[in-house]
């Protein structure tokens, strides 16, 4: 979409699995008043009190519903699971609040359409430093790490903004560097 100085940013977290995006916005939320940031919570397919995001458990056939309602901004598949971001998020961003939101880096280009003022904020990390994570994480396989790692980054719409996060170091670095990035932008 186009920019509107009126609402907020539209805060697209991506970055591959063993990144750090949760444990950024975990910082964050503690840090950010919460009468201007929206932390967005994903539906995810996936059975609740998982270990990692704080997310709405939804059984696929309630999903497959409320997706064909039109109650999700965006959805998206990925490992087996379905996700989804709930509308109300674009009346929230209207507002004036920034939203930040955990995002598929496949998913950029559909947001793209939806939304104004969209930034995504994409955390790095090495292959070393997301192998050792996935690892200490202990939900995947040897097998599946190697094949998270191999998988290809989408390249973004060339008229979204992009900030790379560097998410390398300690927890405190990081978190640090995501909170620069989105204070860039407000």
């Amino acid at each position: 979409m186009n920019t509107n100085e009126s609402e907020g940013n539209f805060f697209a977290v991506v970055g591959p699995s063993g990144a750090g995006k949760d444990s950024l916005m975990d910082g964050a939320r503690l840090a950010l008043p919460k009468t201007q940031y929206v932390f967005a919570k994903r539906v995810v397919t996936r059975p609740p009190g998982q270990i990692g995001e704080i997310y709405d458990s939804c059984p696929l056939d309630t999903f497959l519903k409320l997706e064909r309602a039109g109650e999700f901004l965006i959805t998206w598949k990925a490992h087996d699971l379905r996700y989804a971001l709930r509308q109300h998020l674009v009346t929230e961003q209207a507002a004036g609040k920034h939203i930040i939101a955990n995002c598929s880096r496949q998913s950029i280009a559909q947001l793209a359409l939806k939304v104004n003022n969209l930034i995504v904020l994409s955390i790095d990390a090495s292959p070393t430093v997301l192998a050792q994570r996935l690892r200490h994480r202990g939900r995947e396989t040897a097998q599946e790490i190697e094949q998270r790692l191999q998988r290809e980054t989408p390249i973004f719409p060339t008229d979204i903004k992009v900030r790379r996060v560097d998410n390398n170091g300690t927890l405190a670095q990081g978190q640090q560097n995501f909170m620069d990035a989105l204070q860039e932008f407000t």
